[in-house]
């Protein structure tokens, strides 16, 4: 299967996630005091502090733009509405994040978004189709997935503007034009920074402890991983790459049997942040200092990244920047419906803390 591809780098937009980061909290933290949520334990130094540094970055809530949006469809009684269609948000901070992008954006150009969770039932998602592209105010359809894959779109959606968000067409045409535009995050090249970063600071043996090697998102870490260390001449080594399962404990043990190699790794880079803790606790307790006698990474960038010992430095998931693309995306369509359709690859940015 091939995939077109452009590249999105959230460069020059200050967003949410650009706040948290320098405020050292989370951006779920950043969108309560900005948007003046009351009734919420907030500390005043930690709302002095966010207020302060999204001004001094030149962060300001999105605001309804009198700029004409989307004309609903005869009949429609209230403002125009996306549906945002996932199969899981509960289980996993990140598609919270993309939500909160692609309602950002949607407000911005005068549409609201409605959000459904399907768990992946079949018949959830059925139900909510039928109901929901009944309605004359639907603009469009973000369909979502919790992890990066392979889907097979709904017939439904075949008669609605639709963008799909973290997951790509099964049966896409080998050639030509995809039937509809995809917005994922850039894995391949996530790894790729990551693994630099560590190479740039020195390192020749750099372990790899990977998630499930099943997941797109696995594969193309791994791809990222092995193309930096051919970049920079140097050798892949097998031994130094471990297949876990994105959680705590195969962090810790993954790197208690990394650093029992005759040659130990002196960088370890995690797939996850939840590994890179685990790892965090075995460099820990073999008495291996971070990052002086061992360098490691994370990715993703999850909230526990600026609270371990030392803070861990990782390679940003964009969610937020995947959401607010896939709504600008599908708005764009739904204005000029025969715009080209796009597979767009998000990177996202090494956030460079005390572990390397």
């Amino acid at each position: 299967m091939t995939r077109s591809a452009s590249k999105s780098r959230p460069a020059s937009r200050v967003t949410m996630t650009d706040v948290a980061t320098r405020a050292g909290v989370s951006q779920s933290t950043v969108s309560l005091v900005l948007n003046g949520m009351t009734g919420i334990k907030i500390a005043d130094e930690t709302r002095s502090r966010v207020i302060r540094i999204a001004s001094e970055l030149g962060y300001r809530l999105p605001e309804r733009r009198p700029a004409a949006p989307p004309k609903p469809r005869a009949g429609a009684v209230g403002s125009p509405l996306i549906l945002y269609l996932v199969d899981e948000m509960s289980t996993s901070p990140h598609p919270v994040l993309s939500i909160d992008g692609a309602r950002d954006e949607a407000w911005g150009q005068g549409t609201l978004v409605s959000v459904f969770a399907t768990r992946g039932n079949a018949s959830v998602e059925e139900a909510v189709l039928r109901t929901m592209l009944a309605l004359p105010e639907l603009a469009g359809v973000v369909y979502s997935t919790i992890f990066t894959r392979a889907i097979t779109v709904p017939p439904a959606l075949a008669r609605v503007p639709t963008v799909l968000l973290n997951c790509y067409e099964a049966d896409m045409p080998a050639r030509g034009e995809p039937r509809y535009s995809s917005v994922q995050p850039s894995e391949v090249v996530g790894g790729m920074a990551a693994t630099q970063h560590l190479i740039e600071a020195g390192h020749q043996r750099i372990g790899f402890i990977n998630g499930e090697p099943w997941m797109d998102a696995a594969r193309d870490r791994l791809k990222g991983y092995r193309r930096a260390l051919a970049s920079a001449d140097i050798a892949f080594d097998a031994a130094l790459v471990r297949e876990g399962d994105w959680q705590v404990a195969t962090g810790h043990a993954h790197t208690l049997a990394l650093m029992k190699l005759a040659e130990p790794p002196t960088a370890i880079f995690c797939a996850n942040d939840l590994m890179a803790v685990g790892c965090l606790e075995a460099l820990h307790e073999l008495g291996r200092r971070v990052p002086q006698q061992v360098a490691v990474m994370g990715y993703d960038d999850q909230e526990i990244a600026r609270h371990t010992d030392p803070p861990l430095s990782t390679l940003e998931l964009p969610n937020y920047e995947m959401g607010r693309l896939a709504v600008e995306t599908l708005l764009a369509e739904v204005a000029q419906p025969r715009t080209r359709k796009r597979s767009i690859k998000v990177e996202g940015r090494l956030v460079r803390r005390a572990t390397t």
